[in-house]
């Protein structure tokens, strides 16, 4: 089994009528977007929930990491929260596995 750390699996999922490919976290990303999710949830400012979607992405969107705020303000919050419950999902912490889901209403 050691041979499988550090494995990167993706999928491609649809995004805005297009394709993105996003990758199944480990458990160290996991961490960091719960430990950001419980800052969030504490928070009355809507916009850590934003940046809480916004970590999210970056962390298993192909290509996200290299978007500025400004280049997510661009993308309808629809899509965003629905691209980060298929990576959440993918990476077993979703609707489908925990009910925990990090989206912005």
């Amino acid at each position: 089994m050691k041979h499988l750390v550090g494995k990167v699996i993706t999928k491609k999922v649809a995004f805005m009528g297009e394709e993105v490919t996003i990758k199944k976290m480990g458990l160290n990303e996991i961490f960091e977007i719960q430990d950001q999710a419980s800052k969030a949830s504490k928070s009355k400012n809507e916009k850590e929930q934003i940046n809480l979607l916004k970590f999210v992405l970056k962390k298993a969107v192909e290509g996200a990491a290299e978007l500025t705020d400004d280049d997510f303000n661009q993308f309808p919050l629809a899509e965003l929260n629905s691209l980060s419950n298929e990576v959440l999902n993918f990476s077993g912490m979703g609707n489908e596995t925990s009910g925990n889901l990090p989206t912005v209403s």
